[in-house]
């Protein structure tokens, strides 16, 4: 059986519409089931107060804190590096015997289990550095996690920049550095952001590395330095459901523990998206 061109493109565009629409209601069913079962546990006392009775009373104060450390620790260290990296590969470096064990190591480190990078942490950062268990140790270890994401979304983003800008820079007799900074770099940001925002879900959303490095079982208070011990909301919530806790009594804790963590990732997130929405404005103008 065969169709002409228009009926093809609408068979097409159906199946695509049938995907997102599919992709869209299972996030809606996701969201609302969270919201459902955690939105009476959500008040000022749960936000602002520690946690008490192992953790079935009381707050998750200190678990919003340490997890927001461990965004803002991981992303200071990881996408500097990462747009830094990605700056060489693509406008300094060529293809040759160097660089490609550089992408090839990049590509493999995208698909290495996060536990491995927990394991990896715990013997670099924890050990052999002494930094201990620590938001500096999980924040490293979270920042190498990450740092695959970036790299790649930041070498798009420099791909996606046309020649001609660059070509146009360096006849006027800009240097090459001087032309990536003011051309190249303010082109690419919105793409680069998308790494970011990425990332910041990676990070907020991990266990297995910051159990290996830092992250506590029970910690009613804050971190004094980041040589410290921490509370995070993935682990918190990890060991609300399976460590022994009154699963029942927790339960409403459990689900507005996950509603907070979705609220952070989103403010996160949405801040990410005006950045990435002011630098296309600038652009267009």
């Amino acid at each position: 059986m065969r169709f002409n061109a228009k009926t093809s493109e609408k068979i097409a565009f159906a199946l695509l519409s049938l995907a997102a629409l599919t992709v869209v209601g299972f996030v809606l069913i996701i969201l609302g089931y969270i919201i459902y079962n955690g939105y009476n546990a959500i008040n000022i006392e749960f936000l602002t107060e520690m946690p008490r009775d192992m953790m079935t009373q009381g707050g998750i104060y200190p678990a919003i804190v340490g997890t927001l450390l461990l965004i803002i620790g991981s992303m200071s260290v990881a996408l500097p590096m990462g747009i830094m990296t990605a700056i060489y590969l693509i406008e300094y470096a060529e293809n040759n015997l160097i660089t490609w064990p550089i992408e090839m190591a990049i590509s493999n480190l995208a698909g290495t289990p996060s536990v491995v990078f927990g394991l990896f942490g715990l013997a670099l950062f924890v050990k052999y550095f002494g930094f201990g268990p620590s938001i500096l140790s999980a924040s490293l270890t979270l920042s190498l996690l990450i740092l695959p994401v970036i790299v790649r979304s930041s070498e798009e983003a420099l791909l996606a920049v046309p020649n001609e800008y660059r070509e146009s820079s360096l006849a006027l007799g800009i240097s090459k550095w001087q032309t990536i900074r003011h051309v190249v770099i303010p082109s690419a940001i919105p793409g680069m952001v998308t790494g970011s925002i990425l990332s910041i879900g990676r990070i907020a959303g991990e266990t297995a590395p910051i159990l290996l490095t830092g992250v506590a079982y029970f910690l009613p208070k804050l971190p004094e330095s980041i040589y410290s011990q921490f509370m995070a909301l993935p682990y918190h919530l990890f060991v609300l459901a399976t460590a022994g806790t009154n699963v029942a009594k927790t339960r409403s804790i459990q689900y507005g523990t996950a509603l907070v963590l979705l609220i952070i990732v989103l403010i996160l997130n949405t801040i990410a998206v005006l950045i990435r929405r002011h630098y296309r404005q600038k652009l267009k103008i």
